[in-house]
């Protein structure tokens, strides 16, 4: 599969098919986005929202959450409104998502299946990973949202002048509701 990836990507730069993508790195609408990497919302977001290429900065990870206000997610935030002139903040889960109920103990055992040696995940937790926290999702959509919207209105690093807001989108629809 990544072999037919590479030849069209040859094809579409031969082609010059980027042209119409080309744009600068500061995102025209000075929003950034925290969404889920879910499949359906690949293009059924950009395109419920009227998102173009360059308008937005998108952040994506598993359910879309902010779990930590030291995390990958937060520091893009802050890249977001620090370098790249972003002052607007939308935290979009959705319906359906497969991070809701995603159980820890789960998740270890289909590593274990696909060949990762519980000696390796001892040594982990030995160095202080919490495994159950770090793999725990979430048992409300609307809830993880209002979480993360609230740690990044909290966080000490977040301008006051940041407008921040949470939504839930429907996964077959698009349609925003906001929280």
């Amino acid at each position: 599969m990544i072999e037919d990836i590479l030849r069209f990507n040859e094809e579409f730069v031969k082609n010059e098919g980027y042209k119409p993508h080309v744009t600068s790195k500061y995102p025209d609408k000075k929003i950034a986005i925290v969404t889920c990497m879910d499949t359906r919302l690949v293009q059924l977001l950009p395109a419920a929202m009227n998102i173009k290429n360059g308008d937005v900065k998108m952040i994506k990870n598993a359910g879309g959450v902010i779990t930590d206000p030291w995390d990958s997610t937060v520091r893009s935030l802050l890249v977001a409104i620090y370098e790249l002139g972003v002052n607007e903040i939308m935290i979009i889960g959705h319906t359906e998502c497969g991070v809701q109920g995603m159980n820890a103990d789960e998740m270890i055992h289909l590593m274990e299946k696909r060949g990762i040696k519980p000696d390796t995940i001892s040594l982990v937790r030995k160095c202080g990973i919490d495994l159950e926290k770090w793999f725990k999702g979430f048992n409300d959509s609307v809830q993880s949202v209002k979480d993360s919207v609230d740690l990044v209105r909290n966080h000490p690093f977040i301008p006051e002048d940041v407008k921040i807001s949470g939504y839930i989108m429907d996964s077959t629809t698009g349609k925003l509701s906001p929280l």
